[in-house]
Parts: structure tokens; sequence; C-alpha cells
């Protein structure tokens, strides 16, 4: 027998969800195949394959709402799972923000191909994936001062995902999207007995945008062997400049209080400060979910609403948050989306190079170990490694330093941005330099 397609399943979950009484409801189903290979010094460690298929239903009950989840699609189990949900539902208090959209936040789509799924993926085949991560410990173990090597631990993964979301009140939409990621991480042996690791990755929504095993386990290998000799640094007051790679981590402690979840619980920073100037002219950035090939792009979000750019940050002025609809009701404020997609920033003209021999003397960020970020008051504490810049150039590797202040004042003191966004995240964060950050040492 002919096995229904997931908008079929989906489709039949939501007009069940009707039947057994529920006023409105959403369906969103999912399935999902992901493939990895882990090889660590010289023999497979890991080789794992899941296929994961499942159904989310938010119920609109007689004003009451609850949002349940399940992996058995069987149609009587189904029929049951949704009967319960139901009856549990009017169990609920009321809450009359707790409706699907509005049907014109629909319309709109943008009519292009976003090309997220790669057709060639059918073709990957396990002896492919295991000589990927086999060149990437080669490559690793053939750098200079391979001999201080003490454990390589590569891995090859791809992900094959589709989803189907239906809405009673008249949303339908399906997508499909592939990902494959290879990836090196490489443990050195200092002088001292200690043994500094570092990592590097490549990935992308085709093969072709994965760049080759041999460069990815070099650069894993040479990031690893500049930790050799780390030490703490002194305590003072520096430029800081953070890479790309780890600019992420910044950026995320910045975009979480955006929320409008966040916002109408009194929980953000950033309350009350649309329009207002919380960061230097650097600070500009677009939330843009329409990039083909992007690792974030999208034609509709969670809700169904249609995908559209938006600014974030102008010149350093707040000009967005991310409002969903439940939360934007209840702050009276029309919805934009509830979660990121891809960040385009307006990018400088200078190389990270270039940034540091501007920069002259303070300290390169390459990693963040531990600390966290206050999302109410801003306050920040976090733990940084990376490297001492002395006279515009690298010089001797620091860690176990801190780095803290508050997220209001470092971004007034962003100072430099590069032309080097991040390829492997949808944040695409290119480096920042910050002036007069306090540093914690020695």
């Amino acid at each position: 027998m002919t096995q229904p397609s997931l908008l079929d399943s989906t489709r039949t979950a939501a007009k069940l969800a009707l039947q057994k009484g529920a006023s409105e409801a959403a369906a969103g189903g999912w399935q999902a195949r992901h493939v990895e290979v882990a090889w660590r010094d010289g023999k497979i460690e890991k080789v794992s394959e899941a296929t994961t298929r499942g159904l989310a239903l938010d119920l609109y009950v007689e004003g009451r709402y609850v949002a349940v989840s399940t992996s058995d699609l069987r149609p009587e189990a189904l029929d049951r799972f949704v009967e319960d949900s139901v009856a549990l539902a009017r169990k609920l208090a009321p809450d009359p923000h707790r409706m699907l959209p509005d049907p014109a936040l629909y319309t709109g789509q943008a009519a292009i191909d976003l090309q997220l799924e790669d057709p060639s993926h059918a073709s990957l085949d396990s002896a492919t994936r295991r000589r990927i991560a086999e060149e990437l410990e080669a490559a690793a173990r053939s750098v200079p001062g391979a001999d201080r090597i003490l454990s390589v631990t590569t891995g090859a993964s791809d992900t094959r995902a589709e989803s189907a979301l239906v809405q009673t009140n008249g949303f339908e939409g399906t997508r499909r999207g592939t990902d494959f990621w290879i990836s090196a991480e490489v443990t050195v042996k200092d002088a001292d007995g200690r043994r500094p690791e570092e990592s590097a990755a490549s990935g992308g929504r085709f093969r072709d945008q994965v760049e080759p095993p041999a460069a990815v386990g070099r650069r894993a290998a040479g990031r690893a062997l500049a930790r050799l000799g780390s030490r703490k640094g002194d305590s003072a007051v520096l430029t800081m400049a953070v890479d790309a790679r780890s600019a992420g981590r910044v950026v995320a402690a910045l975009l979480g209080p955006l929320g409008a979840a966040s916002i109408q619980q009194k929980r953000s920073f950033l309350e009350g400060k649309i329009g207002a100037v919380v960061g230097s002219p650097l600070l500009d950035l677009t939330d843009d979910p329409l990039v083909v090939r992007g690792l974030g792009s999208r034609l509709y979000d969670g809700e169904g609403l249609a995908a559209r750019k938006f600014r974030v940050f102008e010149g350093g002025v707040l000009r967005s948050y991310y409002v969903d609809t439940y939360y934007g009701r209840k702050l009276g404020w029309p919805p934009t989306t509830a979660r990121t997609s891809n960040l385009a920033w307006r990018l400088g003209d200078r190389s990270q190079a270039e940034l540091l021999r501007a920069m002259g003397d303070g300290i390169l960020v390459t990693g963040f170990l531990g600390g966290n970020s206050n999302g109410t008051t801003g306050d920040y504490s976090l733990g940084v490694r990376g490297f001492r810049v002395r006279g515009g150039a690298l010089a001797e590797p620091v860690g176990e330093m801190n780095v803290s202040g508050n997220q209001l004042e470092l971004w007034k003191r962003l100072t430099a941005v590069g032309n080097d966004p991040y390829r492997y995240s949808a944040m695409g964060t290119p480096t920042l330099v910050f002036e007069g950050v306090q540093f914690a040492g020695n």
C-alpha cells in the first residue's frame, strides 16, 4: 500500500482536530534522515543513521490552547492522540490572545527558488563519508609540528529533512532541505602537560559549498598547534577583536533579548529601545530569510507568516524586535517573525589582518569558554581565549581570561567591522573590533 505523503498526513491531523472539537488547529509534520561518520585516530569510532518522523499540533479549543506532539502516526494512534489532546486543552485556563495568525499574514510569499535541497544527496554513500573522514585526519597530521598531535577526531554528516505545515484558517506549506558538514578536532601536547584542542568545520546546503577535507583538516591542526604555550594574560582594558567564527557568541547575547516574549515579560535590557541608539554607527544588520542556499532561509516561518527581509539595527539604532503573533497581540504590535533567519551585515572593507594592523595593541578572541550574559540587565562575563596582538601582529596565545561589562556599553564601543562574514553560520558574523574592553587575567 502506498504510504500517504507528509502533507497528506498533516492535513489529516488538522482535519481530525476539528472533528474532535477544536475550533482551530495548526498541524506540523516532519521527517528527517541524518547520517554521521565519526573517525578517531585511524579508525571508525561511530557510524549512525537516524530517521525521525513526527507531528506537532497547536489546538485552540473554546478559547483554550495546548501544544502537543507525537511520533506515532498510525491512524488509530493519531485518532486517540488528538482526542486526548483536545480533552486536555479543555482543562486549561482560557487565553484570549491564543489564536491562529490573521490569514492576511500568509500572503505575499516570495516567488523565488531558495535552493535548499541538493538533488545529489541520494548519491552520497558510506564509502564517500568514510573517505572524507580519513582525508580530514590525514591532512591534520600532515602539517609542520604534527609530532605534537595527540589525537585527531573527524566527522562527516549529512541530513535531508522535509516538513509540512497546515493551519485550518487557510495556510498550507511544505519545504525540503539538505545540509552537509565535515569537521576535525585536534588535541596537542604542550610542554607543561596541558592538552590544548581546537577544531575546524565546513558545511552548507549543497555539497559543493563544503570545503575540501584537506583544507579543513590542516586548519584544525594549525589552530591547535598555535595554542601551544598559551598563558593567562595580564588584566587590562584593551581593544578586543573577535574573529568571525566566534563573534556569534556576542551577537547571540544581543539578539536574544529582542524576542517579544522577553520584552513582554520585562526580561530584556532592550525593552523600550526601538528608535534609540544602542550601538555604534557600525552596528547595522538586516534579517534576510530569502538568501539562496542560506542556512537560515525560508519562504514562511513557523507560524506560516510570509518571510520578509527587515532591518534589525540601522547605524546603531534599534529598528525591530522579533515578534510572533501571540506576544504581538499581548503587546499590541504587528508581528515580524519569531526567530532569526540569515543575518546580513553592513560589512567593512578590511580583512582581519588589516584590522589587526590598524588595532596595533589588544587581544584577538578566537573562542569563548563558559560565562553568561544576562538578558535582563545586559551584564556579561565571558571566558575567552585567543592571541595577544602587539604592533598589529599576532603574538603569544592567551587563555583563562575573562571579559566583562554591559552589552549596551560594548556595542557602542564597536569601532570596526571586517569584510569576512563567517560562511558556516546563518549569523554570518564578520570580525568585530571593540575598544576599551575589560580583560581579567593575572
